[in-house]
């Protein structure tokens, strides 16, 4: 439990982060409110809400209503090399990113924290939908109550002297009595509508994305089957994502899902749903919670967000580790997180670097 005193929080223009400052400023804390400005886009590519020039407005009338400060901060140039760029990288080398975690991990949380303490501020506070809790040794991050919004799937890699000071007072709400604070409240963004799309990519074009960023028209290659047969054709490997099946643009017998992207021969391979199944993953760049694991342990394991969380063993292995579900699941894809619980709670996460199927 925290007690009250000098709390930034980043406001990102929605209902969810204005909450976060009203209900932390009837607690007694003493709000300062801070937007990032992490992306721009001119024309018929406009960001989407969460990075627009309205967003920002809104959370300036949102910290005009409540009396509190708000304070506009550039970081545009860490957010192009440490979201986007990786970004493109692993597009284009077959991977599917996980950019709302690398952002999370090296621009937003860790810079607004170094933000607050220059502000002599004791909290840091988001409007996500998790829980932490706090004892004298550190903090532990834990599932959001409201199960349909719980985001602790991005907040795995979050250093522990960061997770130590955050508030994310939403984590024991569900969205409609969020949005119902924000009524009560009165706030000017109350019934603004929820972000959905990926904030600097807001029509889902990958590869259209990509080819605008780097002026290199995407390579053209063959989608083939398991026996690297042919089967049609694709226009650049950018945004095939394993186990895809809308937009592949074949005929079969049987409805096709991408089994793999091979970026050194511009392939994507396909094959039928129970080839995407898998029991096994490694994952790179290991982060805990609290201290690396000694022994391999029981625990269960979340390989994309909308992913239930599988029992598992997990091997802790030089930097990173190693999976092994108790029943197979369907598309483990390379570059996305692979985030461990037990319970509620998150232990740690790690980026899955290859798979193996059972096919």
């Amino acid at each position: 439990m925290s007690t009250a005193g000098r709390v930034l929080v980043a406001m990102s223009g929605g209902v969810d982060s204005s909450v976060t400052a009203a209900l932390l400023q009837e607690q007694g804390h003493e709000v300062i409110g801070v937007t990032l400005h992490l992306w721009d886009a001119a024309g018929d590519h406009q960001v989407g809400r969460c990075c627009a020039p309205e967003d920002r407005d809104d959370a300036r009338r949102t910290c005009d209503h409540l009396g509190v400060p708000h304070y506009v901060i550039d970081e545009r140039e860490a957010f192009r090399s440490q979201v986007v760029t990786p970004f493109i990288r692993d597009n284009q080398e077959g991977r599917t990113p996980s950019p709302c975690v690398a952002c999370n991990q090296h621009v937003k949380l860790t810079r607004l924290w170094e933000l607050a303490q220059s502000l002599g501020a004791q909290w840091l506070a988001t409007g996500h939908y998790v829980r932490v809790s706090h004892d004298g040794s550190g903090a532990d991050l834990f599932c959001g109550l409201d199960r349909g919004k719980d985001q602790s799937y991005f907040l795995y890699g979050v250093p522990q002297d960061v997770l130590a000071h955050l508030l994310c007072p939403l984590g024991t709400l569900v969205k409609d009595e969020s949005r119902a604070h924000a009524q009560r409240l009165g706030l000017p963004n109350w019934n603004k509508p929820d972000s959905q799309e990926l904030c600097f990519v807001p029509d889902g074009d990958i590869s259209g994305f990509i080819e605008r960023e780097t002026g290199e028209a995407p390579q053209a290659g063959a989608i083939v089957d398991r026996a690297g047969q042919p089967l049609g054709e694709h226009g650049g490997i950018e945004g095939y994502t394993v186990g895809q099946r809308r937009g592949l643009g074949i005929s079969a017998k049987e409805p096709q899902y991408v089994l793999r992207v091979l970026p050194n021969s511009s392939q994507v391979q396909v094959g039928p749903r129970d080839a995407l199944l898998g029991k096994q993953l490694r994952a790179r760049d290991g982060i805990w919670t609290r201290q690396v694991p000694a022994e391999p342990f029981a625990a269960s394991v979340r390989i994309r967000y909308r992913h239930k969380p599988a029992p598992a063993w997990v091997t802790p292995l030089g930097t990173g580790f190693e999976v092994a579900f108790e029943e197979p699941q369907s598309a483990i894809a390379p570059g996305q997180a692979a985030v461990i619980y037990q319970g509620d709670r998150v232990v740690g996460g790690g980026v899955i670097a290859d798979e193996s199927y059972d096919a």
